[in-house]
């Protein structure tokens, strides 16, 4: 039922337990909800929609994402993935190479 919520807390930068703590349920609950074993009820889907800032019919895989309308990544981050797949093979590696430093410099 909640198609895009791993989708959706992932791109917020929320953990489990952080969704969890914001709208009053725990992780378990909320990994349940990510792999289909329990569907939230009302209540429960609407405070995750307001949790994450998009519509319940997103959610639920009714409407489809659109990365910078629907808050998932910034303008300036969709054109940094559109320039990324324009690229060679061999830039690509090297700015992989790049970031893959930049991350363990922290």
């Amino acid at each position: 039922m909640v198609e895009n919520l791993r989708t959706l807390r992932i791109a917020k930068g929320l953990s489990q337990q952080k969704l969890a703590d914001s709208i009053g349920v725990t992780q378990q609950a909320i990994h349940q909800y990510e792999n289909g074993k329990v569907e939230p009820d009302l209540q429960n889907l609407i405070r995750l929609a307001d949790a994450l800032e998009v519509s319940v019919d997103l959610l639920i895989g009714h409407q489809k994402p659109n990365p910078t309308s629907d808050n998932l990544v910034s303008n300036e981050e969709f054109a940094l993935v559109e320039t990324y797949r324009c690229l060679g093979k061999s830039d690509k590696r090297m700015i992989t190479r790049m970031l893959d430093l930049m991350e363990s410099k922290g």
